[in-house]
């Protein structure tokens, strides 16, 4: 795999986004070098070292940070008392633009991984003039269609799995919106009824996303803090479908025009359709899509390297 060598960041720091919020945030790479942000999937799963590694730490000042409430971010979404009111993707696009002053950077390339895809959409639509070109990898723009294909559609290819993921809700809810009735499990007032909300959804989500039955568990789901922000912050932005219009996105493509693009898509991805993809590639000419040997997760070799050839490239225009 041609991923970069790890680096430390050479500074970090959290900064006051309001509403009680503080951002952790880091720039790594050279301080000088082409500006780049990172923004992490989930939503809820926090950045990780990983991330820095798709960028020539020679050639890019690459930023990262954790979006509201998780990862290093306060306060944290595993504490019951924290409200997810003031997390919703205009925040989060909001902060992406707060960072960017903060640092005093002008313009740079955007990100994005499977949520962090339809985060980077969003973003861009709002401020193209911020950004000198995409790279966006598990592409997704969290529409209806998409996040029913999760949580129902996908039963037929893991019915054991989904039986199980099922049946955790009320025997009443079963056959409505699990996503909402997942919702309010992680909101109960019952620990216990939470703690088994917060693993039966990573559960769910680790199955979905594995390239094989065979492959070892995702060890971020081990660490209770964790998967319990992460339910809850997925479940918030999904029963709102992340606050934007169905569609809306690629009906808005049309503001991405003279940005260069570059989508990566595993063919063997099943939690996001290739559909999604190929209906963004049209509706934004300067985009470019590149199909690769894998599932949906960027630390699967052929995925990781077509990511690491995009930043490659554009690090050179």
């Amino acid at each position: 795999m041609s991923l970069y060598p790890p680096t430390e960041p050479f500074e970090h720091g959290m900064l006051d986004a309001g509403d009680g919020n503080a951002l952790y945030w880091e720039s790594c790479g050279n301080p000088k070098g082409k500006p780049a942000v990172v923004l992490h999937g989930g939503p809820g799963s926090g950045c990780s070292p990983g991330l820095r590694r798709f960028f020539d730490p020679a050639a890019y000042r690459a930023v990262l940070f954790d979006q509201r409430n998780c990862g290093r971010s306060t306060p944290h979404a595993s504490d019951r008392s924290t409200s997810l009111e003031a997390n919703t993707t205009s925040h989060l696009v909001a902060d992406i633009e707060r960072i960017r002053e903060h640092l005093g950077i002008d313009r740079w390339l955007v990100y994005g991984g499977s949520w962090g895809v339809t985060l980077a959409l969003a973003y861009a639509e709002r401020y193209p003039e911020r950004v000198t070109a995409m790279v966006l990898a598990a592409v997704t723009t969290t529409r209806r269609s998409e996040i029913d294909w999760l949580y129902h559609g996908l039963r037929g290819a893991f019915a054991g799995a989904w039986e199980q993921f099922r049946g955790e809700v009320p025997e009443g809810e079963r056959d409505g919106d699990l996503v909402e009735a997942y919702a309010r499990l992680l909101d109960s007032p019952d620990a216990d009824a939470r703690e088994r909300a917060a693993r039966a959804w990573c559960e769910w989500e680790d199955t979905i996303v594995k390239r094989s039955a065979s492959d070892p568990p995702n060890p971020r789901y081990a660490d209770e803090r964790f998967r319990m922000a992460f339910a809850r912050i997925v479940t918030h932005y999904f029963r709102h479908r992340a606050w934007l219009e169905d569609g809306q996105l690629i009906r808005d493509a049309g503001r991405l025009a003279g940005i260069p693009g570059v989508l990566i898509h595993g063919k063997a991805d099943l939690t996001s359709p290739i559909a999604t993809a190929e209906e963004l590639r049209q509706a934004w000419p300067a985009a470019e899509l590149v199909v690769v040997d894998s599932g949906h997760l960027s630390s699967e070799a052929a995925m990781a390297e077509a990511i690491v050839a995009a930043t490659d490239r554009f690090a050179r225009s």
